[in-house]
């Protein structure tokens, strides 16, 4: 028997159109749309299926991306598709802990849409973010160390990349000491700002009063947090590890490697394009990997399962 995990992407894989399939074919989906336009105020229709700049604006950025992982999300439990535990990159965290039954759709969505513009809001000028390639962890957190400024690990995606965040002049600082260092390439990310830094600790404090209105769930099925990369037991810890995750390092790498240690072996990505499955393949060379993005992605993962579409 496989020990399944669903897992979530988070902002950065966003195109327009994605999510299409599902929404046209699939009440459930659409359900989910229509929460998130009503939460949003705005069309998820047009902002996701018309060519537009917002799509790429950090406060509409993740509540379509989340609007899209949780529509599909919906379709493979109406498909009989479930999961042993489940984890999210950054803002794929929020539908993790909604397949784990921590948050509703509309809560999930109405923290997203107030996340996503207290993270736009908070530094609208003066920060980066650059992945680093080839270089250790701890060489990289070493040189971090050694900057004026602000600069420090964004995300550890998986062996040999590394993605350093903070002010602009301390992140190409580093940048330079750790090519010197021996790092294959640094590339500078096209963002909004640098998420996952000190710089975003007041964007935290901010939503930690959102969280406070918010019920959370009894968790059916264990997730794990970006902030400690091990498993939330009590739903008590949700708001606070919410709150540390908008600037602290997303600890992705060692969330997989968990996954693993306990058992998993089948890995299910949900939502645009196939980043974490690249980051599995690094991590977890010898795991099952899957990605549904498409209707035909679910069917093919259907008849690999096994199970019978409805």
């Amino acid at each position: 028997m496989r020990k399944i995990a669903f897992i979530f992407p988070g902002q950065g894989a966003q195109y327009t159109g994605m999510g299409r399939d599902f929404y046209e074919n699939y009440n459930r989906a659409k359900e989910v749309f229509a929460i998130a336009g009503k939460v949003s105020g705005m069309s998820m229709e047009e902002l996701i299926f018309r060519e537009n700049e917002n799509l790429d604006i950090t406060k509409y950025t993740q509540v379509a991306m989340l609007t899209v992982e949780l529509a599909i999300l919906k379709v493979l439990e109406e498909n009989g598709i479930t999961s042993s535990v489940n984890a999210g990159l950054s803002l794929g965290e929020y539908a993790a802990l909604t397949a784990s039954g921590g948050l509703s759709v509309r809560n999930a969505l109405e923290l997203v849409v107030k996340r996503g513009a207290l993270m736009q809001d908070a530094v609208p000028t003066g920060g980066a973010m650059t992945a680093v390639m080839g270089l250790e962890a701890s060489l990289v957190e070493e040189i971090c160390g050694q900057v004026e400024g602000i600069v420090s690990v964004a995300n550890y995606n998986c062996p040999g990349q590394i993605v350093i965040s903070g002010e602009e002049e301390a992140v190409q600082e580093a940048a330079g000491k750790m090519k010197e260092a021996g790092a294959k390439r640094c590339i500078p990310l096209n963002v909004s700002g640098p998420f996952h830094s000190k710089m975003l600790v007041e964007a935290g404090e901010k939503l930690a009063e959102e969280l406070e209105k918010v019920e959370i769930g009894e968790l059916t099925t264990p997730y794990i947090s970006n902030v400690t990369a091990e498993y939330v037991i009590e739903k008590e810890e949700v708001k606070g590890l919410l709150q540390q995750q908008v600037s602290s390092s997303v600890k992705w790498q060692q969330t997989v490697e968990l996954m693993v240690s306990e058992g998993v072996d089948t890995f299910i990505e949900i939502g645009p394009k196939k980043t974490l499955s690249a980051f599995l393949k690094k991590i977890a060379p010898k795991a099952f990997s899957y990605h549904v993005e498409t209707i035909k992605d679910m069917e093919e993962l259907l008849e690999a399962l096994k199970v019978d579409a409805k």
